[in-house]
């Protein structure tokens, strides 16, 4: 009778909530910050019943030195790194490795070329976010020069000194400064390296902050002319109501970056995450990530949901001929002289 009485309840709680009464979890989600659209978040969470927490960073070392230093004591489900860290992660333990991601009923909408992509071949780790470029915006009613050229940059004019940011961050900075110098990424010479040292030390007399948030805040209030910053944020800082917000896009390159899902290791709501991770692959809940993040991504038919402000947007749309260098997983030597040069600019 108890038995009955059980399966009458559960039926008439079926039909009056509907099935995602009954589909219970949560989700840890750790971010880059401004990356994650309420409206995407609010979306899932009506479609699964699962209830997502965001948490957020401002760079991939921050997010590589948690994972090492917490393990499964982290709590978070999902994080969002670039290509080269997913790489260092997955080498490091980091990363829960996913059974049946291409298999997942959205992987199909997946770009050809971004499937089993070089840092995650066999598709056991990842699946993707966003991707873009690094190099610096400027106000262009403010400054004189054209952004052709990374110098611009590291050898600020006088209108820009005490008027220029930098990221936080020694990946991107030290590769925009081996475009700027024309030597590789992941450089081993330590000729290379002190060159790259200087020329951010010479630059470090014209840094008004080093901080990887708060970038449009800083380029609207003119608290600075010229940023290292993002093509899809600068961008949404465009649209904010920097109208003359213009992302260089200089003729020695951008630094490119692809960014991706992953579980870290010890998680411990990997179904809710899978479940994520599948939701993201659909073309409608991608285009709705990059109408707001305002970047490109893997997923071709997302076009036809993206708002006629991302089908136009100029500051994501790269210049014939300018190069896209993808940051790389360095060895422990190359990212020994990172760390040092790093150490010795933010003395």
């Amino acid at each position: 009778m108890k038995n009955i009485l059980l399966k009458l309840l559960v039926s008439f709680s079926f039909l009056l909530f509907g099935a995602n009464a009954f589909a219970a979890g949560n989700l840890n989600l750790y971010n880059w910050s401004a990356y994650t659209p309420d409206e995407l978040i609010e979306k899932f969470e009506a479609e699964t019943g699962i209830k997502v927490t965001v948490d957020t960073y401002d760079s991939n070392e921050t997010l590589l030195a948690k994972l090492q230093a917490g393990g499964s004591s982290t709590g978070y489900d999902l994080a969002v790194p670039s290509q080269h860290f997913v790489e260092i992660m997955i080498k490091e333990g980091l990363l829960e490795k996913v059974s049946g991601i291409q298999d997942m009923a959205n992987y199909k909408y997946v770009a050809k070329q971004f499937q089993g992509p070089s840092f995650d071949p066999t598709a056991e780790y990842s699946t993707p976010w966003q991707l873009g470029s690094a190099s610096f915006a400027y106000r262009a009613d403010a400054y004189s020069g054209d952004g052709s050229s990374m110098m611009e940059f590291f050898k600020p004019s006088d209108e820009v000194c005490g008027k220029l940011a930098v990221f936080k961050s020694a990946d991107e900075v030290v590769n925009m400064a081996h475009l700027a110098l024309g030597s590789n990424f992941c450089s081993e010479n330590p000729d290379e390296m002190q060159a790259v040292l200087d020329l951010l030390l010479e630059q470090k007399k014209c840094v008004t902050a080093y901080s990887s948030e708060g970038i449009n805040d800083r380029l609207m209030s003119s608290e600075v002319i010229m940023h290292a910053h993002w093509d899809g944020y600068s961008q949404v800082g465009k649209w904010e109501g920097v109208d003359d917000l213009t992302y260089a896009y200089p003729k020695e390159g951008v630094v490119g970056w692809f960014d991706s899902l992953v579980i870290p290791k010890g998680a411990k709501n990997i179904d809710e995450a899978k479940t994520f991770m599948n939701f993201m692959m659909h073309p409608e809940n991608m285009a709705i990530l990059s109408n707001f993040a305002s970047y490109a991504n893997a997923i071709p038919e997302s076009k036809k949901y993206l708002s006629e402000d991302m089908k136009n947007a100029t500051n994501i749309q790269v210049p014939d001929g300018i190069p896209v260098v993808f940051g790389q997983a360095c060895n422990e030597n190359a990212t020994s002289l990172v760390d040092k040069v790093w150490t010795k600019l933010m003395q």
